[in-house]
């Protein structure tokens, strides 16, 4: 039976406070190195005491591992339809159908600005963008519930497709990557506007490192991560602003409101440039 927030008596929760172990709702969550604490803990240094029902895990961060799951099996797929091999670039036929194509966009498939977001062009590929959506998600899921956490994601994935699309519409562009650059963003906006500043310098370090190496890279889409990162940005500053007040008590329809309509923008965007 699941038990109630200490400073929300009336909203059930399965995460407990990682230092002092009383039941803390979404709201209430602060996403730390060693789990989730409550407000008075995340700002004391307080020792951790390790509380299995405060580990994040399928429980409490069940949209990140079935994200996980789908890329995995649509990477299997790609696998099975002759992509290449497991490490080369190879393009099969379901890789050329479903993948970020500018004109192909232009004349009616806009169902490749999400299904590109399912797609790795190698297992280094997808074993990287997949070790990335765990440890990020497992932070921000449980932190801001798991309806928030999908439409930040997909609000990414939508903004990453529309920078790639903005970079070169001409290119065939797979990957995650977009989505991942939006839920880091993210945490870094969050961590900070929670106080959480140490939190915040280690994402930040992982942001630009990630943001040099695909400046060097050729065959990364830069334009992806970077509309990812702004996407997921503006939708943690939303949900920043929403915390402090801003959208009054009933905040959570309007905080989705307004990064579904990022999402929106974002297809618009993408339309435009295609």
């Amino acid at each position: 039976m699941a038990e109630t927030c200490y400073r929300h008596p009336d909203r059930e929760t399965r995460v407990s406070c990682s230092s002092c172990g009383r039941p803390i709702c979404p709201e209430c969550m602060t996403p730390t190195p060693v789990g989730m604490r409550c407000p008075e803990c995340a700002s004391q240094r307080t020792k951790v005491v390790r509380n299995p029902t405060g580990t994040p895990g399928f429980e409490t961060a069940p949209a990140t591992y079935v994200l996980i799951a789908v890329n995995v099996i649509v990477f299997l797929v790609q696998i099975a339809s002759g992509s290449g091999g497991l490490f080369s670039g190879g393009i099969s036929q379901f890789t050329a159908d479903f993948g970020l194509y500018g004109p192909s966009v232009a004349e009616g498939e806009w169902y490749r600005l999400v299904t590109n977001g399912f797609l790795h062009a190698s297992i280094i590929h997808i074993g990287f963008n997949m070790f990335l959506l765990l440890v990020l998600g497992r932070l921000l899921e449980p932190a801001l519930g798991t309806p928030r956490f999908l439409v930040l994601y997909f609000a990414s994935l939508l903004a990453g497709s529309f920078g790639a699309l903005v970079v070169d519409p001409n290119v065939l562009t797979i990957g995650a990557s977009g989505a991942v650059f939006g839920l880091a963003g993210a945490v870094f906006v969050i961590a900070r506007g929670r106080g959480m500043n140490e939190l915040a310098g280690e994402i930040g370090f992982l942001i630009v490192f990630n943001l040099v190496f695909s400046f060097v890279s050729p065959r990364i889409s830069v334009g992806g991560h970077i509309g990812g990162l702004v996407g997921g940005v503006i939708c943690a500053l939303v949900i920043v602003a929403g915390e402090k007040g801003l959208f009054g008590r009933n905040r959570l329809p309007l905080e989705l409101a307004a990064m579904v309509a990022i999402g929106v923008l974002a297809v618009v965007g993408s339309l435009a440039v295609a």
